[in-house]
């Protein structure tokens, strides 16, 4: 997709993360902190790693964020 300008590709990109975070937000609720930071992740191409309690939606998020993007899921389990 060709934009005449940064601020068109910025908007797009704003727009695109909007649409992809809201489409998260259906599946995993109340973890919109989270949502914002594994995106961000995603989007510079970085990593993440999500540590935390069992019960709090660790793997719906990632398996959600792989089905909205169309992207593979795997699982490391790891049980001290």
């Amino acid at each position: 997709m060709q934009f005449k300008n940064e601020v068109e590709a910025v908007d797009a990109l704003k727009q695109s993360f909007n649409n992809i975070k809201a489409e998260i937000g259906k599946v995993v609720i109340g973890q919109d902190e989270i949502i914002k930071s594994v995106l961000i992740a995603i989007f510079s191409n970085g990593h993440c790693l999500l540590v935390g309690v069992p019960g709090l939606a660790k793997t719906l998020l990632v398996q959600t964020v792989a089905s909205v993007l169309d992207l593979n899921f795997n699982r490391i389990q790891f049980t001290p």
